[in-house]
């Protein structure tokens, strides 16, 4: 990002120049090694440890594991306590198991799953031995839950931490991960006669092969970019060596003349808005009267090392609006931000907001989040030891693998994307189904090193955009100059951006802000097309100088509603539009602007 200016200028107005800084001394001319060699030497050595822990720093896991462990020892009564429970953990898992040998049916368990938890749903898990085995790892959760919650003086990171690392291991452990000790393997056994390890082997071959070769799983080929997703129909009308930029082919007589214009996140392909025809968020867009535009980025390469955030920004989104207000001659754009590219449009806005550009007439922020303080478990991995490791891997190879980032998502819900998925792909001889949304999961993309540095370390670790010391041309911007009305998204099971995270856009903008929370996850929840079965959401709108709620009381007096939310924000975007016009061309060739092929472009397809 660009640094403050050199110089101060006081009060009078007069510059004046700051003193030079201080310098370290030189090094003895006796010391052999440069700087340069010892900086290399512990790059090296550090992007070694983050090859062998998959990213992750083992010195943050061993200073959280102490800072607990020192407290509890300091702790009897705490020890006591956790003795006790452990000893009527162990009596009650002893009487239940006395009764579920005695009885022909399962007595009361003495604890449930979560309800999220779907290891043990299978009606055999309530037959004895099973049921004595879920029991006891249940308990033993649980046990392990009280542990390492509540300990006075352990930093509240470390808590949780502890917390998670220790799920991880204990959900390694469960007995459903075990042929011998899951009942549904078992069953399945003795009906294939063996087979189904002969399948799970095989499957557990074509998953190193993939993991090897760095190539998507086979089922996933069966959705082509262009062919089977991303076919809505148009093209692409600019290109630089960051970006291409899709417009589409209207479909209706007349369109709004506010085109709208989509920042996806550019951790992933931007096709998540453009899967298949009957889920296609942008086809819908079309089919509603909007001319649309798509920000389709790069996949970068060792080439790309010093790109930074701020040249997102500029040769990516601000490069993309000037293009959209030249090819469709309109005034103003409605931004649509998802995830990352929604915190980029934030800070794009406010600084547009701050130099008194007002070509937004609205903001649509998907699971997009501006304040980081609270942005769910993925902050366990990004902590000052966790990002300098990550900054010492990405340097030796100018960018961060997209195996890496898919590790640190997949452990966020590991029962569900790794034990789960290997029991039934590895034990069962069963390979899941491959559907749109899951084959775009399998095609991701990297990021340069110096930009996911820079998002990391200014957003994740110092909060710098909500507490206004995000700097843009080396002047803070502020997002409550923002005065385009909102329309904030956010998903009830978003393990990447918890919606009380997103929550805070209420209390952090000082404008007009409808908020919607829809069912389902950071993907699935925005992936909602009208008739899809069991989608439901709750909107709620609130206006700019009236007290902000807090998450619990909003959800209690927001309006529940049943079916897609896609139709709602249609709708507000038409109250947020003029009247109807003709569609624009495709492209603006006399200004520049050539439609140079069809979508969904090159960029797509890059690896």
């Amino acid at each position: 990002m660009e640094q403050a200016d050199s110089e101060a200028i006081p009060s009078d107005g007069r510059p004046v120049k700051s003193e030079p800084p201080v310098r370290f001394k030189p090094p003895a001319a006796d010391d052999t090694e440069t700087d340069t060699e010892k900086h290399f030497a512990d790059t090296a050595i550090h992007a070694a440890i983050a090859q062998a822990t998959l990213g992750i720093s083992p010195i943050s896991l061993v200073e959280a594991y102490f800072d607990w462990l020192l407290h509890l020892a300091v702790s009897p009564g705490r020890r006591m306590y956790l003795a006790r429970e452990a000893g009527e953990n162990a009596i009650a898992l002893l009487d239940y198991a006395a009764r579920a040998a005695a009885q022909a049916e399962t007595p009361a368990p003495c604890v449930e799953p979560a309800p999220a938890d779907r290891r043990f749903r299978h009606p055999d898990w309530g037959m004895w031995p099973f049921n004595v085995m879920q029991q006891s790892f249940l308990l033993s959760e649980k046990w392990w839950h009280e542990a390492t919650r509540g300990m006075p003086g352990v930093r509240r990171d470390n808590q949780r931490m502890v917390d998670f690392y220790g799920r991880q291991l204990l959900d390694m452990a469960a007995p459903s991960n075990f042929p011998a000790s899951n009942p549904e393997v078992i069953a399945k056994t003795l009906q294939t006669g063996g087979t189904n390890f002969v399948s799970g082997g095989l499957n557990w071959l074509d998953d190193l092969r993939d993991a090897v070769t760095g190539s998507q799983p086979a089922e996933a080929l069966a959705y082509e970019a262009g062919r089977d997703v991303a076919v809505t129909p148009g093209a692409v009308v600019f290109r630089n060596d960051l970006i291409e930029l899709i417009q589409y082919k209207p479909t209706t007589e007349t369109v709004r003349p506010q085109p709208i214009l989509i920042s996806p996140a550019w951790i992933m392909k931007y096709y998540i808005l453009d899967l298949s025809p009957e889920n296609s968020l942008i086809r819908y867009l079309v089919s509603e009267g909007f001319t649309v535009f798509t920000i389709s980025w790069v996949n970068p390469d060792a080439g790309m090392r010093e790109t930074s955030f701020d040249d997102y920004r500029r040769l990516g989104l601000e490069t993309a609006l000037d293009a959209v207000c030249d090819i469709t001659g309109a005034d103003s754009v409605h931004g649509v931000g998802y995830c990352l590219g929604g915190t980029l449009l934030a800070i794009e806005a406010a600084r547009m907001a701050r130099d008194g550009d007002r070509r937004l007439a609205s903001l649509s922020l998907f699971a997009a989040q501006v304040d980081f303080t609270e942005a769910g478990e993925l902050t366990l991995f990004i902590n000052e030891s966790q990002v300098a490791l990550l900054d010492d891997m990405m340097r030796q190879k100018g960018y961060l693998d997209s195996s890496k980032m898919a590790g640190a998502f997949q452990f966020l819900r590991s029962q569900d994307l790794v034990w789960s998925r290997m029991v039934r792909s590895y034990l069962m001889g069963e390979r899941a189904g491959m559907n749109d949304l899951m084959a775009w999961n399998a095609d991701a993309t990297r990021m340069p090193h110096r930009m996911h540095s820079q998002y990391l370390r200014q957003l994740f670790l110092d909060n710098d955009l909500a507490e206004g010391r995000f700097k843009v041309h080396g002047r803070p911007i502020f997002l409550e100059d923002i005065r385009a009305p909102v329309f904030a998204v956010a998903t009830e099971r978003d393990h990447v951006s918890p919606w009380k995270s997103v929550f805070k856009l209420l209390h952090l903008l000082d404008t007009d802000i409808t908020f919607l929370l829809a069912s389902g996850g950071h993907n699935a929840g925005i992936v909602s097309e009208p008739g899809h079965r069991n989608r439901r959401y709750r909107v709620a709108f609130h206006e700019h100088d009236s007290l902000g709620p807090n998450p619990e009381s909003w959800l209690e007096t927001a309006e529940a509603k049943a079916g897609s939310w896609w139709p709602e924000w249609a709708d507000w975007l038409q109250r947020q539009s003029g009247e109807p016009v003709s569609p624009p061309p495709l492209g603006a060739p006399d200004r520049g602007y050539p439609p140079l092929e069809e979508a969904p472009g090159t960029y797509v397809f890059q690896t």
